[in-house]
């Protein structure tokens, strides 16, 4: 009889688990966000911004985009995260949210669009960060087949990367097999380095669909930033560094060149002169007509001094070559003076190589002197490193070129205008 009943309840408990197991419900990846992102201000105040679902379709985790609603999604398989520690349940979190920051579905993807290699350049360069926050099967540099890809390179710079060693049949991925593995998306195994996530539907939307989701979540990083800054309460485990390059990220470029020609054009002024061999249009051959003129004198000082690197000399030389048609410009090379002797004008039309004439320290009173005595120019524009101190004021309008460093960092404040140059290397 106790034997029976022993039997029975086996039975039956066993009937209990089995329902209980039917009736679990799937891990929520919303009722856990904010357990995990206590301690990170910026992820948890971005991870708010996005909207997250479960799905099965793919073995692991990824960033979308809603085509419905026109915005991205992470969407995420709930068996894969139920089996991860909480460690690495934040660690795919920040991998996703990275992807998202970076615009590695958008605005920075190859002229190639996307691809497996896109997506494994993209996961060597996030994964630079969290090294020993996620699960296996990632992609990770200085580590497994990665073992000689250098830490916290780009994104291009890995793409660049395995491109070559592809060509040169030295590295170890193949994307359309991995490394042995069966060619998924979403290897986990030991030794298959594809992309840890899925990024796939993104290119089959319309180009207004994907513009609109970008700037979306453009603004959403942005307001991200702008929620932990106004609370004061830090960014969390985001380093010095990468906070400088989320901020870079979404600060509005301005396109030096753009503006270099937009100076000068507005610069032109207007010379009349009255000729008889011009129809006045309104008493015709009664009073001569006038003739006009507009070339614009623009004066362009360069700073000597070691720290304007040959670089930023020969881009901008390389675009005054085609603006010398719009404009006269008198070049005044100058450090903490200005030799009259090197003093040159740039006639309109001509074209010139850069060079350095001078060497020594910086004053930026020398050049603005000159040009105040002269009188005669229409604009002032000053090529330099910004490290010297605010100059006295001047009477023509007046325009900053710089690095892009020094353009985020002068060592004086001005309301004129700073532009910084982008420089490669």
């Amino acid at each position: 009889m106790s034997e029976n009943k022993t039997i029975e309840d086996t039975a039956v408990a066993e009937e209990v688990t089995e329902e209980t197991k039917e009736k679990k419900p799937k891990f929520n990846l919303d009722l856990h966000t904010y357990r995990l992102l206590q301690s990170e201000p910026f992820f948890s105040a971005l991870s708010r911004r996005v909207n997250k679902s479960q799905t099965n379709s793919i073995p692991t985790a990824g960033v979308m985009l809603n085509e419905g609603s026109g915005t991205f999604e992470m969407i995420y398989n709930p068996e894969f995260f139920e089996k991860l520690t909480d460690k690495q349940k934040l660690g795919v979190l920040k991998h996703e949210f990275y992807h998202i920051i970076f615009e590695h579905v958008t605005g920075r993807l190859p002229p190639e669009g996307m691809s497996k290699v896109w997506n494994v350049a993209t996961d060597l360069a996030i994964n630079s960060f969290l090294m020993d926050e996620l699960p296996e099967g990632g992609c990770i540099p200085t580590r497994g087949i990665f073992e000689t890809y250098p830490k916290e390179q780009s994104s291009e710079w890995y793409y660049s990367k395995l491109q070559q060693d592809q060509q040169n049949k030295e590295g170890a991925y193949d994307p359309k097999h991995g490394n042995g593995g069966d060619g998924q998306d979403q290897g986990q195994g030991q030794g298959d380095p594809n992309s840890m996530d899925d990024h796939s539907g993104w290119e089959k939307s319309d180009q207004d669909t994907k513009q609109m989701a970008k700037e979306r979540m453009r603004q959403a990083v942005e307001d991200a930033v702008k929620e932990v800054q106004s609370r004061g309460q830090g960014w969390g485990t985001v380093g010095q560094g990468m906070q400088e390059k989320i901020i870079d990220m979404i600060t509005p470029k301005v396109d030096w060149k753009k503006v270099l020609r937009y100076f000068i054009k507005t610069s032109q002024r207007s010379n009349k002169r009255s000729t008889v061999r011009r129809i006045n249009p309104r008493y015709p051959y009664i009073h001569a007509g006038k003739k006009i003129n507009r070339q614009a004198k623009i004066a362009i000082s360069i700073d000597q001094s070691g720290s304007v690197s040959d670089a930023m000399l020969s881009a901008f030389f390389s675009e005054l070559n085609g603006l010398s048609k719009l404009a006269e410009f008198t070049v005044i090379p100058f450090d903490t003076s200005v030799s009259e002797d090197k003093v040159f004008v740039w006639k309109k039309g001509q074209r010139r190589a850069s060079e350095r004439v001078l060497c020594g320290g910086t004053c930026f009173n020398a050049p603005t002197e000159f040009v105040n005595k002269r009188g005669d120019f229409d604009g002032h524009i000053v090529l330099t490193d910004m490290e010297a101190p605010k100059p006295i004021a001047s009477k023509c309008q007046r325009i900053w070129f710089t690095s892009d460093y020094h353009a985020k960092n002068p060592y004086f404040q001005t309301n004129e205008k700073v532009i910084g140059i982008p420089i490669e290397g």
